[in-house]
């Protein structure tokens, strides 16, 4: 049973910055796309940033230059570095593993954005 494993949310500032790190039960990064989704209050889950194996990565619109995906496959984790935080992007953020029709979910990480 694969499991993915979230840490890093917490409470920051505006404009402050935070390191999300999802930690696989086994090698699944290095044969899997990794993606960091969202979910506000009252809204869909949305795509934040994904990195396939090959390492090609695709953002949201909405986080494209402030957000970068990562992943380091010894370790068998998949990071997303963000910078100059919003108060809009606070939300669960969840990652998923996925190839073909199977697919994976974290339990998600709590980001709260607020002065």
């Amino acid at each position: 049973q694969v499991q993915l494993v979230e840490s890093g949310g917490g409470l920051v500032q505006p404009g402050g910055s935070l390191t999300l790190s999802c930690a696989a039960s086994g090698s699944i990064f290095r044969f899997n796309t990794g993606a960091w989704y969202r979910q506000a209050p009252g809204k869909q889950r949305e795509l934040v940033a994904s990195v396939a194996p090959g390492g090609t990565t695709n953002y949201a619109i909405s986080v494209k230059g402030r957000f970068t995906i990562s992943r380091d496959n010894a370790k068998n984790t998949v990071y997303v570095q963000m910078n100059s935080l919003k108060p809009e992007d606070t939300a669960v953020y969840f990652c998923k593993a996925y190839s073909g029709t199977r697919e994976y979910w974290g339990q998600g990480t709590q980001v709260t954005v607020s002065s």
